[in-house]
């Protein structure tokens, strides 16, 4: 039963492509075309799928990109700031440095000559005094006023040169004559003309000296 049931069918089949061969080739030519598309179009969803994942990634990306820029502008304004900051304290220092530079050149004197006071004061009465001719001028009293000058110059760092009997320096001393060598080596000092001074250990002005040479026989 089931043998014939195939052969009645497989005639059918032969006579319809005898009357119509184009539907057998559609019927049969169906499934092929169907399989393509659909492969066509999930091939075209996995590519979307893919389109999808690298738009993701590239917003990412610049996300990123944005909030690091975010940063290195705050950090930027930081710096800036923190640069006019010590700008402007450079700035004043430096307006307090030449303050102090120039109060130091109007007034580092002002104890040297507060003590030179003293010494004006004592030449003023005894220049007075003997004006007056109350007394005769006193060699004493002279005296005084010079130790107590001296003494002043040796508290403020200037000393008297007394270069008698050294070798000449021509960084400190000055030939304005020059003596027979009697008893000395040539080149030694003799005699001071006009007296020299430092100020702490600097030549402020050259002592006027005369050496001593030797003589020709």
């Amino acid at each position: 039963m089931a043998i014939r049931s195939l052969l009645c069918t497989r005639k059918c089949l032969c006579d319809s492509y005898r009357l119509n061969p184009k539907l057998s080739i559609n019927r049969f030519s169906a499934c092929p075309l169907s399989t393509a598309a659909e492969q066509h179009n999930a091939g075209d969803n996995s590519y979307g799928d893919d389109t999808g994942d690298g738009e993701s990634h590239s917003v990412t990306h610049v996300r990123m990109l944005e909030t690091r820029a975010s940063k290195l502008e705050e950090q930027v304004r930081d710096l800036t700031e923190r640069y006019k900051r010590a700008l402007a304290d450079s700035d004043n220092v430096r307006k307090r440095t030449r303050k102090f530079v120039e109060d130091a050149k109007l007034f580092g004197i002002q104890s040297f000559c507060r003590d030179l006071v003293e010494v004006a004061d004592l030449l003023e009465q005894t220049t007075g005094l003997a004006d007056t001719g109350d007394v005769q001028t006193d060699p004493q009293g002279l005296k005084h006023i010079q130790g107590r000058l001296l003494d002043i110059f040796t508290k403020h760092g200037l000393e008297k040169m007394s270069p008698v009997g050294d070798t000449y320096d021509p960084y400190q001393h000055e030939i304005v004559c020059r003596m027979p060598a009697e008893g000395v080596e040539p080149g030694t000092i003799t005699v001071v003309k006009q007296n020299g001074y430092k100020l702490h250990g600097r030549t402020i002005r050259h002592a006027h000296v005369g050496i001593a040479v030797k003589t020709q026989e």
